[in-house]
């Protein structure tokens, strides 16, 4: 961070003391930041984050009365949120809601550092007078994917394609296909429309990965994969192509 930053207020959420201590601490020795309010009771904290004093919250997940996952669908993106919990099977749906990191407990500083860069990018980018008043959220690089026990995460420029099979999806990568029992449609939900489409009921391609056309098909990394009748007319005009 440099001396050009604006304070950000902070606001820390968390049903374990311990937990409350380290993350002050931590506010206290980082420049730029001003630690507003450190308290275990969400319904107080959410309270003071709704009237647009907070810039970014350290949210816990488990808490008593008010999960961490019902605190930010209230809150509707009012502020900033680095999640900090022990847990990591909520790293996918805290993406939806456009969190600016997932930091696993035990946190370190270093992690933390590295997670409040991030906000400062985010901060500076949503506090500049060039862009317009409503900027949406920066788009995050990758996505996180369910397969097995574990949450896999998958750089977006890595993707092929994404593949139906039956009650499974394969996605396909340069060093693996993974396979996960997301949705087609959850998965397409948290792609960046501007470089992926469906192009198929079984089928979402990256646009950016097609080698060439023909016959109502498209290759990606020597497959031929099917475009759909009702997706042909679309995939020519996302790429600005005539019929």
């Amino acid at each position: 961070m440099n001396n050009l930053d604006k304070t950000i207020n902070c606001l820390v959420v968390d049903d374990e003391p311990l937990a409350l201590a380290l993350l002050s601490d931590y506010i206290a020795k980082t420049p730029g930041l001003k630690l507003l309010s450190a308290t275990s009771d969400p319904l107080t904290a959410l309270a003071l984050a709704k009237d647009g004093t907070v810039d970014l919250v350290f949210l816990d997940m488990q808490m008593p009365e008010l999960s961490g996952m019902q605190f930010m669908k209230i809150l509707q993106k009012k502020s900033m949120v680095i999640v900090t919990t022990a847990y990591s099977e909520y790293a996918l749906e805290s993406y939806d809601h456009h969190v600016v990191d997932y930091l696993l407990k035990p946190i370190t500083f270093e992690r933390f550092w590295l997670a409040i860069e991030k906000a400062q990018e985010r901060f500076n980018a949503l506090a500049s007078p060039n862009l317009a008043a409503n900027v949406a959220p920066p788009v995050n690089q990758f996505i996180f994917v369910k397969t097995d026990y574990r949450l896999v995460k998958v750089a977006l420029n890595d993707i092929y394609y994404l593949e139906g099979a039956r009650d499974y999806v394969v996605i396909h990568t340069p060093t693996e296909q993974l396979l996960t029992l997301q949705s087609m449609k959850s998965l397409e939900d948290q792609l960046p429309a501007e470089q992926f489409m469906r192009i198929h009921k079984s089928y979402v391609i990256s646009l950016d990965k097609i080698s060439f056309i023909e016959r109502g098909r498209v290759a990606i990394n020597n497959q031929l994969i099917p475009v759909s009748d009702t997706h042909k007319d679309r995939l020519l005009e996302k790429l600005k192509l005539s019929r």
